[in-house]
């Protein structure tokens, strides 16, 4: 089984000044359900190399298992340091692909072209994609069949609840959960900062942190 993750390469939070990236936890804790279910795992990024990892997802008060081993894990660190250019992927080289969340992704995997064909891509070919937190911010210009890809789709994301609670809301380029429900999507979610990750055919989506181990466990069913 091959996956393909897609992080970040946006650092800059709006126009506040203050950094942004990938929430750690998110690429994480994904990672180690995948490689602990044996699959091989692409890390990939807009510009390739190290993608900024959002400080705040960092912070003592948001330290979990998977991260404590991500910091132990010299191979991992390794690869994340390492990520291929976007680009330079194909679809048709992997199983599935997931997108971590964190801000960064509303920034520029939002509306890359490149991001946008390759979910595309993989949709059409009858694979799965999955995405937790902001990641279903990579959707928004996504389309299958000429329609949104969310479209009739039961979908979640990041809350404006949640958005709110790190007051971020009027700086971000659009609300996650507003922008699903625009597009046509079924959009549902749990209590703020629970876990909750829905599976609608070949879509995955999970609301936010707490939400990435379930995402990532649905999507090796879906694939497996």
């Amino acid at each position: 089984m091959k996956i393909l993750m897609v992080l970040t390469s946006h650092d800059k939070l709006g126009n506040t000044g203050k950094p942004t990236g990938f929430w750690l936890e998110e690429f994480a804790a994904p990672y180690y359900v995948f490689k602990d279910a044996g699959a091989g795992i692409t890390l990939a990024s807009p510009k390739g190399g190290q993608p900024p990892i959002d400080p705040k997802s960092d912070e003592p008060g948001n330290q979990t298992e998977a991260m404590a081993r991500f910091k132990k894990d010299p191979a991992a660190q390794a690869a994340l340091a390492n990520t291929i250019k976007l680009s330079d992927i194909k679809a048709n080289d992997y199983d599935t692909v997931f997108y971590p969340g964190g801000h960064g992704p509303m920034w520029d995997l939002a509306d890359d072209p490149t991001s946008i064909a390759l979910i595309e891509a993989f949709y059409n070919a009858g694979k799965p994609v999955a995405a937790v937190c902001h990641g279903p911010a990579v959707l928004h210009r996504v389309t299958y069949q000429g329609q949104p890809i969310v479209r009739g789709k039961r979908v979640t994301g990041f809350t404006n609840s949640e958005e709110e609670a790190v007051q971020l809301t009027n700086v971000v380029p659009f609300l996650v959960e507003d922008e699903l429900k625009r597009l046509g999507g079924r959009y549902e979610k749990a209590a703020d900062w629970k876990s909750f990750a829905i599976v609608d055919g070949r879509l995955i989506t999970g609301q936010n942190p707490a939400s990435s181990v379930a995402a990532a466990q649905e999507l090796l069913k879906l694939v497996g």
